[in-house]
């Protein structure tokens, strides 16, 4: 069976949430795959230098996976790409930032030195797959992001409550204070509304969004991270799922929602449109657009077989992510 190199951040034991270097690097592991990977150094530059250091010492390796962001890590997946272009080792960008199209278009030369010279670039979303393409690349391939669906006790939603749920790592891109906005909105309507956000600070943004709530008056329950057991099991106490972010590619969060059951409402940003079907297995409104998000989630509340039927969809959809499925073509790539 082939050795691989997983580089990325891994960070879940400093307090941040478990990343796709974690979950498929277990995955494949679990199929026959030996799987080293880098790095769970907190340190920015200590983390680099480990990846780096990890590209020399696992260099028989027989392709190295290079988790691939639009912002900061972008610089990480660019040195070790260039890295392993000079140690002739295939490597395989998986691109997950909803920004990359903006970053093929300000960075050509830099996205051609890493995605032109790619064995294969796999987008786990048809919004990246097809900005890539558009953009000239033909190395690029669509393998959805997975889940382990038998981790998701599935509770069907009907006539259900102003109970939201929110769980995303505390960000400015991820707009975590759109979330108390709406809080706030629909308790003029709903007094009974209630919010819980789940996740860890990132940029500040938790205490930011902690003082928001406090000056509008509202409570929101704030849990910090919790286990991916911890916080399905908080799930079905839960009716609707919001996501709020202004940028995204696709969110595991949200998959792993539909998994659950929970009618979600989220903007429609990035690959979102592409992950979700406004209407059919979610409800989708524009970026920051507070009223629009409260109108979405008046429509949930107010007509249970929309509930119902997104529950449902969502599930359904869902089913396509499973491990099981998808590991059929991540096993096709590494032949």
């Amino acid at each position: 069976m082939k050795n691989l190199l997983y580089i990325g951040n891994k960070l879940s034991g400093s307090g941040l949430n478990v990343t796709t270097l974690e979950t498929l690097s277990q995955n494949l592991t679990a199929v026959g795959y030996r799987v080293a990977t880098a790095s769970s150094q907190k340190n920015v530059l200590l983390r680099f230098a480990d990846m780096l250091f990890s590209v020399f010492r696992y260099r028989k390796a027989d392709y190295v996976l290079i988790d691939t962001y639009s912002t900061s890590a972008f610089w990480y997946a660019f040195a070790v790409s260039q890295l392993c272009r000079v140690l002739t080792k295939k490597y395989i960008p998986i691109l997950h930032g909803g920004n990359l199209p903006y970053r093929l278009k300000q960075n050509p030369l830099l996205c051609s030195m890493i995605f032109g010279y790619a064995h294969q670039n796999i987008a786990p979303s048809h919004y990246l797959l097809h900005a890539f393409e558009k953009a000239g690349f033909t190395n690029v391939s669509f393998i959805p992001n997975s889940i382990v669906i038998s981790q998701y006790p599935f509770k069907e939603r009907k006539d259900i409550k102003p109970k939201l749920l929110w769980v995303r790592a505390f960000a400015a891109l991820y707009n975590p204070k759109m979330a108390v906005d709406v809080l706030v909105a629909l308790q003029r309507n709903y007094p009974d509304t209630e919010l819980c956000m789940v996740g860890p600070d990132k940029d500040g943004s938790l205490e930011a969004t902690r003082q928001y709530a406090l000056q509008q008056g509202v409570t929101v329950t704030f849990t910090g991270q919790l286990s991916k057991a911890d916080w399905t099991a908080l799930a079905a106490e839960y009716d609707i799922f919001i996501n709020t972010t202004n940028f995204d590619n696709t969110p595991v969060s949200v998959m792993e929602a539909m998994a659950l059951g929970l009618p979600v409402v989220s903007t429609n940003v990035g690959g979102i449109p592409y992950l979700l079907e406004d209407g059919k297995d979610a409800l989708l409104v524009n970026a920051n657009d507070v009223s629009g998000m409260v109108s979405a989630i008046d429509a949930l509340l107010t007509t249970s077989e929309l509930a119902h039927t997104l529950s449902l969809q969502g599930r359904q959809k869902a089913l396509n992510w499973d491990w099981e499925s998808v590991k059929k073509l991540w096993i096709a790539l590494l032949q």
